[in-house]
């Protein structure tokens, strides 16, 4: 289709919290005084960002090619790329092509993904252009109790990081008879090497509103809250925005889309407790309490927000479901190997050459994430290990790069998925140091409420010391092995029950770290 002469140029540039921080807002002042000087109208476009981070601030320009991308492109670049003639999509060094055709893109199932990116992320028009609000009309023609069912036919797992079914949650809160029931989004997203929420929240926050009232719609609650990490101001800034515009096009409040039901949306802000990412934390800190580690039973599920029934589930987990109501449980069901259906967002960081979002059907293996997506190290330097599943995961040698991402091949390996980050290492890190800093973090960030995690974590430290130090090496390791176990089975919550995984792992695989260092080296 060739476009009118007189209309504007279309060209979008990231509003994302990481493209911003390489410039994105000044390319996008840059591109609007380009097209001026040249006469030509120009609407710019502020998307989410593709999660192409290796290239950010990417411009993309709507020809009648399809969108045409360029970058990473930096301020000054712009008026030597309008002068190339990139308003028409023209050839550069910094052009990469047709977005929907690169590889990178093109080799993704993108599910939850599918519209970041894509739309304007305040725009309900284009929202629903782009097959938003079909999953809530179509949970609104159905009983609760089927919503339940189809979410937890898709097998749809908690994607937070205990993958725990998201339909048997729901269906234990719909069947208890409270009268008043919440629904919790945990955006608490503090796992190392994850943006995935943050992404959401930035580049598509209706998708996560219009889960979250589906969510309310199948059990029966009235209120939600999204607790969001003080460390996301835009996220916070966008979902406030969405909420505000959701009201107005009645996706929220009273007869929702003309139906009966009746819900609204709260954002809550942490105080950066890593420990608030657990759900029971949460829970606490959103009374206004101290984000302390709450024994189960009971679940939240049954005694939850303010003691009652509350669905509690991360921004992924939450921002797929409208996708399953739209498309049938059956489609999502069909991605995916064994009890690990549908799609994951695998996080690429570290020292990576093409860091960003991989959103893919379960299944891939480790080593087509690392060096097929990911390009290997930054820094040229062999790939020595992979932390999967954030600071409490599991650190991996390229020897098991051949294991598929799903949740029981990474339990069986004595690993875990996680929330999908993937942090890359090259061969010049220093493992001991990796397991020292896992019971460090532990002891920073413990809520402190149970001995195991407050004290081990500590101890753990003062023993891996002893241990690099060349003290009594034999006796000292296997009093590390003592406290692992003993942190693993009594902790209260993950927070101490997985720090040992990744002290661990380092052992199991990077014995060598761990011997006496000779004086003057690291």
């Amino acid at each position: 289709m060739t476009q009118d002469a007189n209309s504007p140029v279309r060209v979008y540039v990231p509003r994302d919290s990481a493209a911003r921080s390489v410039g994105a807002d000044a390319v996008a002042e840059a591109v609007r005084k380009a097209a001026a000087d040249q006469g030509r109208p120009v609407e710019v476009v502020r998307n989410g960002s593709r999660g192409m981070l290796s290239v950010e601030p990417l411009v993309e320009v709507v020809t009648a090619e399809g969108r045409v991308g360029y970058g990473p492109v930096a301020p000054e670049a712009v008026p030597i790329l309008a002068a190339a003639g990139f308003l028409d999509g023209a050839d550069h060094p910094l052009r990469l092509g047709v977005m929907d055709e690169l590889p990178w893109l093109a080799r993704q199932n993108r599910v939850t993904f599918a519209r970041v990116g894509i739309t304007d992320p305040l725009s309900p028009e284009d929202y629903e252009r782009h097959g938003g609000i079909a999953g809530l009309r179509r949970a609104l023609e159905l009983p609760p109790a089927d919503v339940v069912a189809a979410v937890t036919e898709s097998g749809l797992r908690g994607r937070g990081g205990a993958g725990f079914p998201a339909g048997i949650k729901w269906k234990t809160v719909l069947e208890c008879a409270d009268e008043l029931k919440f629904v919790c989004c945990n955006a608490d997203e503090g796992d190392s090497g994850t943006f995935a929420d943050r992404m959401v929240m930035e580049g598509d926050p209706f998708m996560l509103i219009e889960g979250m009232t589906i969510a309310a719609h199948a059990v029966g609650a009235r209120e939600g809250y999204i607790y969001i990490r003080s460390e996301y101001p835009d996220a916070v800034a966008t979902m406030r925005a969405a909420i505000s515009v959701a009201r107005e096009r009645g996706w929220l409040g009273e007869h929702i889309l003309g139906s009966e039901l009746r819900f609204d949306l709260h954002v809550r802000v942490g105080a950066g407790a890593y420990i608030c990412g657990e759900e029971t934390s949460m829970l606490e800190s959103l009374e206004g309490k101290r984000g302390m580690v709450r024994a189960k039973p009971p679940i939240p599920a049954i005694e939850g927000l303010f003691g009652k029934p509350t669905v509690v589930n991360n921004v992924l987990t939450l921002a797929t479901v409208p996708v399953i109501l739209a498309n049938g449980a059956q489609a999502y069901q069909e991605l995916g190997v064994e009890r690990s259906r549908g799609t994951q967002v695998f996080q690429l960081g570290g020292n990576v050459a093409r860091g960003g979002i991989v959103e893919t059907a379960f299944g891939i293996t480790l080593r087509e994430l690392v060096e097929d997506f990911g390009g290997g190290t930054l820094s040229g330097r062999p790939v020595r290990t992979v932390q999967v599943g954030g600071p409490l995961g599991a650190y991996l040698p390229t020897s098991m790069f051949d294991l598929p991402m799903e949740y029981e091949a990474f339990a069986a390996a004595g690993a875990m998925l996680g929330h999908g980050g993937v942090v890359v290492f090259d061969d010049s890190v220093d493992m001991a140091s990796q397991a020292r800093f896992a019971m460090e973090f532990c002891a920073a960030e413990s809520c402190g409420k149970c001995t195991p995690c407050r004290v081990g974590s500590v101890r753990g430290v003062e023993v891996i010391d002893r241990i690099v130090a060349g003290e009594q090496r034999d006796e000292n390791l296997a009093l590390l092995e003592d406290l692992c176990e003993l942190m693993t089975d009594g902790s209260l919550c993950a927070m101490g029950g997985l720090t040992p995984m990744p002290v661990r792992s380092a052992i199991t695989h990077f014995s060598d770290d761990f011997l006496a260092r000779e004086e003057g080296t690291a």
